[in-house]
């Protein structure tokens, strides 16, 4: 097995450690005849050679998948060593400042929460895709470097090396490239697309993000709707069952209405503010034009 030293204790002549890699974490058991093992530190990367043994029963860990088994190692390498650590990788990582978390990104991704974050938007893209094309949707990407049109919120601008003085767009949507594959008779498209905001950052607003992205011909309101709720309800079900949705089908309310009564375009129905895993979708509909 080869992966990272989570976790150490050394009880004289044995050493134990927690081999952390992506699928999870491993009790490790070194006897004497190993000596290598006394040099382990957090972080060091290894690789062990042992044989797969049942815990004593009094010993099973039942926090974690693998507790009822243990590696009896017969063997150590160390492929790389670690420095002390800036910051602890051993919980959520809330409680430590911003700043620090972001220089040491790489360290930060090995937390269980982040990994299991990247994971999870690995599922949920992968879930859109097969239900789109389950539907006859079609995947098409996008140019990326295009010409600047006017739209709601500034171009990042990109210096074209061939045409001196001129740049090209990074786009905000796909939205006159969906529409012209519309124009050319492919009826239904999706992207899950790149999109870029030259803005200042705000809570709710990155320079660059990601959006599921779909045009389709010869519809109506009604069908577009009902397409993307049971792409959601049937994701959620899928992929977060532990989750709750506030109310099926979605309610419905016009932009007028969410503002007199909610004050926002995008109102938190949730019953239960407090918990995480209650969701509530709201179709808003009727925006202004202008």
């Amino acid at each position: 097995m080869c992966g990272w030293v989570h976790f150490r204790r050394d009880h004289g002549k044995l050493v134990f450690i927690d081999l952390r890699d992506r699928s999870g974490i491993v009790q490790i058991v070194f006897g004497p005849e190993v000596k290598e093992a006394g040099d382990l530190r957090l972080e060091y990367v290894v690789k062990v050679l042992g044989k797969v043994a049942k815990r004593p029963e009094k010993l099973i860990n039942e926090k974690i998948p693998t507790g009822a088994y243990e590696i009896q190692a017969t063997g150590l390498e160390i492929l790389n060593e670690a420095v002390e650590l800036p910051m602890p990788l051993d919980t959520d990582g809330y409680e430590i400042n911003e700043e620090t978390r972001m220089k040491y990104r790489y360290l930060d991704l090995r937390r269980e929460r982040l990994k299991n974050n990247l994971i999870l938007r690995h599922k949920v893209v992968k879930y859109m895709r097969d239900f789109l094309s389950e539907r006859d949707f079609v995947e098409i990407e996008t140019p990326v470097l295009t010409k600047s049109t006017p739209e709601g919120a500034r171009d990042y601008l990109v210096p074209s090396r061939t045409e001196k003085g001129n740049f090209y767009a990074l786009p905000q949507s796909p939205q006159q490239y969906k529409q012209l594959l519309m124009v050319a008779g492919l009826e239904r498209y999706f992207q899950i697309a790149r999109c870029f905001r030259d803005e200042d950052t705000r809570g709710d607003r990155q320079p660059e993000f990601t959006q599921l992205d779909l045009e389709m011909s010869f519809v109506s309101q009604e069908e577009i709707l009902a397409l993307v709720e049971e792409l959601y309800i049937k994701l959620v079900k899928e992929i977060l069952p532990e989750h709750k949705i506030t109310t099926t089908p979605f309610p419905r309310i016009t932009y007028d209405e969410a503002i007199k009564k909610y004050g926002t375009d995008k109102p938190d129905l949730r019953k239960d503010k407090k918990d995480l895993k209650e969701l509530a979708f709201v179709f808003v509909v009727d925006f202004p034009m202008f």
